[in-house]
């Protein structure tokens, strides 16, 4: 089953008319996206949008052989002049299917927000599903064979990824593909880790695939460390990383300060834009979860500067005397558990730390000491990372992978 990407921009096309913001004012040449449309082995259109006979002609395909158009939006789209010698658009009620004559079948899924999605079968048998922007399937059955392709709005609606991943309808060899882009992510690198780390990767309109054939699917990394200075951005970081993904397991190891009304609200911030099909567990004893052979949910462990913290008041470390005898060497043995504990992990893992060091050296004993464990277990942890991040002024910067 061939698979032509008309279109990957969102319903006004990217950049938006007269939008003068950075996202908008670097989309051009092959950054710029035309509203989705899919062209489905030049029989099948899925969405008409303006200009798509013209976009079709550059990437090397005709309309004439288009049968049917289906649209998903929850609307009949923009003003658009169907072409001459295309059918009239149309859908597909929720739960019914159509049987095209070129063999193909398409069944439409009900979904948690207005339009249609749509599940095309080819004659081959290859399996693909479409949505429309900000929407998820609903009502979901555990299924035991994954799409071949998933065409998505992956940034406005990564749980829809974590939906399809938790009945198995998205594993890891199938092919997402992020469409409707708008203006919410920079095009160019910043696109293309944020889709990465949901498995996911987008293409530049006029894309021809084939469905089933086998595709660099982007590796989501095992372990990843995402550092940061206060209010940098890097819990918002390291929450983006798994929003794609199911029944994550949130470790707070920041628990809760009884009277402290300023901490109190920090933690129902965090509750507030997590999930909310997340887990959260509120502890600092980090290795057994880290080693768990049966819960192979991912982690966000957030974070390890106040494990530390937790990790130095067990062994004494903030008395001099303590710490020179026995603390120092008492803290070594934990942070050396917990290094071991994430190199053998077998599961997905991202945690967020402080990055410390560049500002005032602190003016007592125990807040130096504090720093330098800290510089030291970010080292050691990140060691044993496929994938580093600093994150400055909310903006990602990879030192590794």
């Amino acid at each position: 089953m061939e698979l032509t990407l008309l279109g990957t921009g969102a319903p006004d096309g990217l950049p938006r008319p007269d939008c003068p913001c950075a996202a908008c004012a670097t989309a051009l040449g092959p950054a710029a996206r035309a509203a989705t449309a899919l062209l489905i082995d030049g029989t099948l259109l899925l969405d008409l949008t303006p200009g798509a006979a013209f976009a079709a002609a550059r990437a090397g395909h005709s309309l004439g052989g288009v049968r049917q158009v289906l649209l998903s939006h929850p609307h009949d789209g923009p003003a658009v002049e169907v072409p001459a010698g295309l059918p009239q658009p149309g859908r597909v009620p929720d739960g019914r299917e159509l049987a095209l004559m070129s063999g193909h079948r398409v069944r439409a899924l009900a979904l948690d927000a207005p339009g249609t999605g749509y599940e095309v079968v080819g004659p081959d048998g290859q399996r693909l599903l479409y949505l429309p922007p900000g929407a998820a399937p609903a009502g979901l059955e555990e299924t035991r064979k994954p799409y071949e392709t998933v065409v998505a709005d992956v940034v406005g609606r990564p749980d829809a990824l974590a939906r399809l991943r938790s009945v198995g309808a998205v594993g890891p060899t199938t092919d997402v593909l992020a469409v409707h882009l708008d203006h919410d992510v920079p095009p160019g690198p910043e696109l293309t880790r944020r889709l990465a780390a949901a498995g996911a990767r987008a293409v530049p309109d006029g894309t021809t695939l084939d469905v089933g054939v086998y595709e660099d699917v982007p590796d989501v990394p095992r372990r990843t460390l995402v550092l940061g200075g206060a209010r940098s951005g890097k819990s918002v970081e390291a929450e983006r990383r798994l929003e794609a993904f199911p029944d994550v397991l949130y470790v707070a190891t920041g628990g809760t300060r009884g009277g402290d009304t300023e901490w109190a609200q920090r933690v129902a911030t965090h509750r507030e834009r997590r999930p909310g099909s997340w887990r959260t567990a509120e502890t600092c004893d980090l290795v057994p979860l880290l080693t768990d052979a049966e819960d192979t949910a991912p982690l966000l462990v957030d974070c390890l500067s106040l494990w530390l913290t937790y990790a130095m008041d067990e062994v004494g470390a903030w008395d001099d005397a303590e710490w020179a005898g026995g603390g120092e060497r008492a803290l070594r043995e934990k942070v050396a558990a917990l290094v071991d504990a994430v190199r053998r992990t077998r599961r997905t893992v991202v945690a967020v730390s402080n990055e410390v060091g560049s500002g005032i050296v602190p003016a007592t004993a125990s807040g130096r000491r504090y720093r330098d464990e800290l510089g030291r277990l970010n080292a050691a942890f990140a060691g044993e990372c496929e994938h580093v991040l600093l994150v400055v002024a909310g903006q990602a910067l990879a030192l590794r992978g």
